[in-house]
């Protein structure tokens, strides 16, 4: 059966191999959340294997055409991949449908097909060093992965739905992070789940099974890992730090609406005083009280009768940590343009005094600022987030502090999807807060997408996270990525939960990306070495 799939994908020609190539990729994304069928990249890999197999040619001068032919089959691949794994994106210009309808082609296509450049570089890369045998899954599974890491620091860079996250999909197999973050997972998993595809080679049975053989050890001992870890004791909660996440669930379309800002400040209040669980924990009992992104909708330092709200609400010694828009004179001002908005994280004491803020620094093309603003709003374009001007980017990533729980480092939206970028160099807090607003993309793949890139960071730093979500998924997880509490996706409420302890930094904390950058030049120098071995004349 595994050669008759082999030849059928290998003898496909032109419009035929881009179908194939794009209906596998659009399998590989189901193996990302909420579906977690990682088992589908043992189909979609090794077929991406054997279509790129198609491509290679003897002749020479043929060498051009097997290169765009091998792109050919990375970009239809990728398009597939990202298309079907990110289709959601088209949710958020609903919310103003009227006004942002019209960008939903653009956005639901135009970014699959940007983001699957990188992964026709991969198989561009990757035919370069092309051979029969093992070798050939090894130099896919690098090129993917050195293309991945690109695609999460280009131009800003997006690594939602990085591959690894496709084999990250139980807290088992999330472990292996903590020691190569998750692009080392995705170098894995193209070793593991493309294997399969040597089964079909012309080869010797046991040259065919060695790979195979030893990328059944290596998904194993990450198992094994996994399991090993988790059985370990984790660190202790800190004491004395009680936490209430109150999840509002406030539709983005009234967000901002006029007229909605009292009923849903209340909401905030309401849903913050209420008592809790089956022994009606009051306020009083709590340490630390967190609302969600941008939770006000008006500016609150202008509204002295909020202010005066939450110091009614807040009890003595009861901290408020909330998302907030921040509004201060414009540093350059221009015509139109006389005051900047930023993305904060507010940290308000009993008496309602602002102690801290933190400005978000990595903020969303398109939807918090508008690259190319002059030109873009020539030709009708707006961000989607309803600022005049858009949001300004903060100074610097920096830690906050909230008395009584060490010190914490806010993660504003999307700010938790990028690796290694979520802790201030040299000052590694004891927690991470992630407030955000997914309310943009309603029921859709995205939050619990996003939900699972940020139990990620948690392994591979060895923090807990805390995730206030306005419609959800709000969760506390501990330092193993595990799920201490949670609120599901569309539901209005509040959970209360210890602070989880953080871990010692674990390896990938310690030494970032450098041992993946090494296994890639290694896999690359041997591919190499045997093309020129075998090229030799003899």
């Amino acid at each position: 059966m595994i050669h008759a799939l082999a030849d059928r994908l290998i003898l496909t020609w032109g419009w035929r191999r881009w179908t194939a190539a794009f209906v596998l990729g659009a399998l590989a994304s189901f193996s990302q959340a909420p579906y977690d069928w990682f088992f589908v990249l043992w189909l979609s890999f090794p077929g991406l294997v054997w279509l790129l197999d198609a491509t290679v040619t003897d002749e020479a001068e043929g060498l051009r055409r097997s290169l765009r032919a091998a792109a050919a089959v990375g970009w239809w691949f990728g398009f597939g991949y990202f298309l079907a794994g990110l289709w959601w994106i088209g949710s958020a210009f609903l919310v103003e449908a009227d006004a942002f309808a019209w960008m939903i082609p653009f956005a639901v296509l135009a970014m699959p097909a940007g983001l699957a450049l990188f992964w026709a570089g991969a198989a561009l890369v990757a035919r370069l060093f092309w051979r029969e045998g093992g070798t050939r899954v090894l130099v896919l599974a690098a090129s993917l992965a050195g293309f991945e890491w690109l695609r999460g620091h280009v131009l800003t860079g997006f690594p939602w739905n990085a591959i690894g996250y496709g084999f990250a999909a139980n807290t088992v197999m999330m472990q292996p992070a903590a020691l190569i973050g998750v692009y080392g997972l995705g170098l894995v998993a193209v070793i593991v789940f493309a294997s399969p595809a040597v089964l079909a080679d012309a080869t010797a049975p046991r040259r065919r099974l060695a790979l195979v053989g030893a990328a059944a050890v290596l998904f194993a001992t990450c198992l094994g890992y996994g399991s090993f870890r988790l059985a370990q004791e984790g660190p202790a909660d800190v004491p004395d730090v009680r936490l209430r996440i109150v999840q509002p669930n406030i539709p983005q379309a009234e967000k901002w609406a006029p007229g909605n800002e009292q009923w849903i400040f209340e909401r905030y209040l309401d849903l913050s005083a209420a008592p809790l669980g089956p022994n009606d924990t009051r306020l009083d009992a709590i340490t630390h009280l967190i609302w969600p992104e941008s939770a006000f909708p008006f500016i609150l330092t202008e509204q002295p009768g909020a202010l005066a709200a939450i110091d009614t609400l807040l009890p003595q010694g009861t901290v408020l940590i909330t998302g907030a828009a921040r509004a201060e004179p414009a540093a350059k001002p221009r015509p139109g343009h006389e005051t900047d908005y930023y993305n904060s994280v507010y940290v308000i004491a009993d008496d309602a005094t602002i102690t801290e803020a933190y400005d978000k620094v990595h903020l969303v093309p398109f939807g918090e600022y508008l690259p190319l603003r002059d030109l873009l709003t020539k030709l009708g374009v707006e961000n989607l987030v309803r600022m005049p001007g858009g949001f300004t980017r903060g100074y610097a990533r920096r830690n906050l502090t909230a008395s009584r729980a060490p010190a914490f480092s806010p993660l504003i939206c999307y700010e938790a999807i990028f690796p290694l970028a979520v802790v201030q160099d040299g000052a590694r807090p004891g927690w991470l807060l992630n407030l955000t607003n997914d309310s943009w993309f309603g029921d859709t793949p995205g939050p619990h997408q996003h939900l699972r890139q940020t139990r990620l960071r948690a392994v591979e730093e060895g923090l807990p996270v805390v995730r206030d979500a306005n419609t959800g998924i709000s969760a506390v997880i501990d330092s193993r990525g595990r799920l201490r509490g949670k609120l599901p996706l569309g539901r209005a409420g509040a959970f209360d939960s210890a602070l989880p302890g953080a871990d010692e930094p674990p390896l990938y904390a310690r030494v970032g990306d450098w041992p993946l950058a090494f296994a890639i030049g290694a896999i690359f120098a041997l591919a190499g070495a045997f093309r020129r071995r075998i090229s030799r004349p003899r």
